[in-house]
């Protein structure tokens, strides 16, 4: 029996969504924005994450997993690396760190939040969550080495003062970002693909699997609704983020609190349908979404942040301080103990949204 969220969405509140919350977007693009039109802005910005979801899902279910994670994965983080870079053209001197802190943000969120929660609900599911090592421990150590080479190298070359690297070791990093994640995307889709599919359980739901997938210009729709969903997502993000760095100043917080906030608004999409493929027992394509997203925030952000500071003024700030290289550390090693047994319990999932939340707090109160 065919499911309702499958169906095509041209009249549904799914297609509807995103396509007001852009017109929010066109209106409020640029301009100051009074009280009311912020709460309107995030009230479509909310919608715009549900219908990205929704359309993700239709999706996935019509290209197979693992290509449907990686298409809502690919899709959010370009977005995000415009954002970014938009807001450092902008943004002047005081964004010099706001792709650090917004990748290390992003990194932390998939890692261990996203990451957490789908173990969490999948082991509250099955008592025990199932996966692949596999392709899960391949995609660990691929964040791993980028986040490794891209945010803690800089802190320590020497080539020019400060957590910088020179034009030269930019574009190395960013050479081998783009090599890396092209090479992961092509084991993941091709060549050992079957490392990347769930783990099939006797409780498996298998609800997508039963479902008859949709037509291809549903799913055609869905593509089109699903970038729309995301343009919504990120616009009406940089629409309300004047609001949040006033509310940051005022409140006496550390710039890198705004990249905390727009990474967590940017990633809803992906946390949401990790969240609803755990609930199905699909843990792997929950870690294939957290560690994907990963790795695109970090393989493309890099090299398109080496492209924009041609003509970007002052600094660029790559290099993480002390207390964030030992919290990315401290989620390789428990990263590393979870993903190698291909199970996990309760304790699993709570230790990474403990990680997630000293990370939280000390952006809040280094």
């Amino acid at each position: 029996m065919r499911r309702a969220a499958f169906r095509l969405p041209a009249a549904a509140w799914t297609a509807a969504v995103p396509l007001v919350s852009l017109l929010a977007l066109v209106f409020g693009w640029g301009r100051d924005l009074p009280g009311f039109a912020v709460a309107i802005v995030a009230l479509c910005l909310a919608g715009a994450v549900l219908a990205a979801v929704h359309h993700a899902e239709v999706v996935a279910h019509r290209v197979g997993e693992p290509f449907g994670s990686l298409v809502l994965a690919v899709a959010v983080t370009v977005i995000e690396v415009a954002l970014i870079v938009t807001l450092m053209v902008d943004g002047g001197p005081k964004t010099a760190s706001l792709a650090r802190d917004t990748v290390f943000a992003a990194v932390m969120i998939t890692c261990n939040g996203i990451v957490g929660l789908s173990l969490l609900v999948g082991a509250l599911r099955n008592r025990v969550a199932v996966f692949n090592a596999e392709g899960s421990g391949a995609a660990l150590a691929s964040v791993a080495t980028l986040a490794t080479l891209s945010l803690v190298l800089p802190t320590f070359t020497t080539a020019k003062p400060g957590p910088e690297f020179s034009a030269a070791q930019l574009t190395f990093a960013a050479c081998a970002s783009l090599a890396l994640y092209g090479l992961f995307v092509s084991v993941q889709t091709i060549r050992h693909r079957d490392y990347f599919l769930p783990v099939v359980t006797g409780t498996d739901r298998g609800d997508d699997r039963h479902a008859a997938p949709p037509t291809a210009r549903a799913a055609l729709i869905s593509l089109g609704l699903l970038l729309v969903s995301l343009v919504a997502v990120v616009g009406n993000a940089k629409a309300v983020s004047p609001t949040i760095e006033s509310a940051v100043t005022e409140a006496g917080l550390p710039q890198a609190v705004v990249g905390v906030v727009i990474a967590l608004l940017v990633l809803l999409p992906e946390t949401l349908a990790a969240v609803r493929a755990a609930s199905r027992d699909r843990v792997q394509t929950s870690l294939n979404l957290a560690y994907g997203s990963a790795l695109a925030s970090i393989g493309l952000t890099i090299p398109a942040i080496a492209v924009a500071s041609l003509w970007l003024s002052g600094p660029l700030l790559l290099g993480l301080g002390p207390v964030h290289m030992v919290l990315l550390a401290l989620t390789v090693a428990v990263g590393t103990l979870t993903v190698v047994p291909g199970r996990a319990t309760l304790l699993q999932g709570g230790v990474h949204l403990v990680v997630l939340a000293a990370y939280l707090f000390l952006a809040v109160s280094p």
